[in-house]
């Protein structure tokens, strides 16, 4: 019998009656299992110098949602609506970004995800969407959706099979400029970048998606099923 694909997962810290945790969405471990991947979570508080230790034993990489990325990770003077930030999650996860490229791992980015893709690959964000970019559409209301659109013949095409989505959404920053080596390949209806993967040209070719909605808490699993044909055809052992 082969072994399941072991997936690097990111994953948050907080505080519960004084004492901290570290902490997963345990919908992020469910969609996994459901495309008979195996996750393996990797705390916040690791020392950095330990990711390519980590990604030497395991088969890809899950950057989960959570807090806020300091704009110290892309020399961005702080904004006075930024929420909470975890300043050496940013740096352990950048870390993790780089070791995966180096070996050439799958990774997929979600919510957070797509945007500490974006700044470990040079690019910055918007700190608060409501402030420095409104328009029609509450990207932080966790009891709507909305539409997206999704470049043909791209990755997040091929993988979801459609050319136009309706997501979730629960997120108050996003890609602002987006990073060289990556390219957007699906917009919100307002524009905003929804997902990005390696550019054409400058990019490294390694199978990497990030995406701002959140698949993990869809029935529709396509994106874990694509994240795991990735792993499989590295040899991971996943059907």
């Amino acid at each position: 019998m082969n072994r399941p694909g072991v997936v690097a997962v990111t994953a948050t810290r907080r505080t519960d009656e004084g004492r901290e945790r570290i902490a997963l969405n345990t919908a992020y471990a469910r969609a996994l299992g459901s495309a008979g991947l195996a996750p393996l979570i990797v705390p916040s508080t690791l020392d950095p110098k330990y990711a390519a230790d980590v990604l030497a034993r395991v088969d890809g990489l899950l950057l989960t949602g959570g807090e806020d990325v300091d704009p110290t990770s892309y020399h961005a003077a702080r904004h006075p609506r930024i929420e909470e930030t975890d300043p050496s999650r940013d740096a352990l996860e950048i870390a993790l970004i780089a070791a995966a490229r180096t070996r050439g791992l799958p990774v997929l980015g979600i919510c957070r995800g797509i945007q500490i893709l974006n700044v470990a690959y040079g690019g910055t964000l918007y700190q608060d969407l409501p402030s420095e970019r409104p328009t029609g559409i509450d990207h932080a209301d966790e009891n709507r959706r909305h539409g997206i659109r999704i470049a043909p013949d791209s990755l997040a095409h091929r993988i979801m099979r459609k050319t136009e989505l309706s997501v979730n959404s629960r997120h108050h920053q996003a890609v602002r400029d987006l990073a060289r080596g990556l390219t957007a390949t699906a917009w919100a209806d307002d524009g905003l970048v929804e997902a990005v993967e390696p550019a054409a040209t400058g990019g490294d070719g390694a199978w990497m998606l990030g995406v701002q909605w959140h698949p993990e808490d869809d029935t529709e699993q396509s994106l874990f099923r694509g994240f795991a044909r990735a792993l499989s055809s590295r040899g991971a052992g996943v059907s």
